[in-house]
């Protein structure tokens, strides 16, 4: 059993900056890739960023430049650091991790990008 628990995300205004960070628990050797999805209302979920356990990074085109992710392999911990958040980046994000060849979702939470 495997358990993600999500937080950090909110209201912000354009232009803001938000952190969300997802700690992961449960029964698992280690962790092969964490990443972070989301999904705009309509649309498809979509992936944001994703890092290896040897620290490569892969993100999105729309978020380049904006979002850094990272991860804390000591803790189990995966951040995503959101900046010059637009209206666009409105979407409720999902943590996501790969455990041996399974994949394991958080419960997801909500980025807002008004004004």
């Amino acid at each position: 059993q495997v358990q993600l628990v999500e937080s950090g995300g909110g209201l912000v205004q354009p232009g803001g900056s938000l952190r969300l960070s997802c700690a992961a628990s449960g029964s698992f050797f280690s962790i092969d890739v964490m990443g972070w999805y989301r999904q705009a209302p309509g649309k498809l979920r979509e992936p944001v960023a994703q890092i290896t356990s040897g620290g490569t990074t892969y993100y999105a085109d729309s978020v380049k430049g904006r979002f850094t992710i990272s991860r804390d392999n000591a803790k189990n911990t995966v951040y995503l650091q959101m900046t010059s958040l637009k209206p666009d980046d409105t979407a409720v994000y999902y943590c996501n991790i790969k455990c041996a060849g399974r994949n394991y979702w958080g419960q997801g939470t909500q980025v807002t990008g008004s004004s």
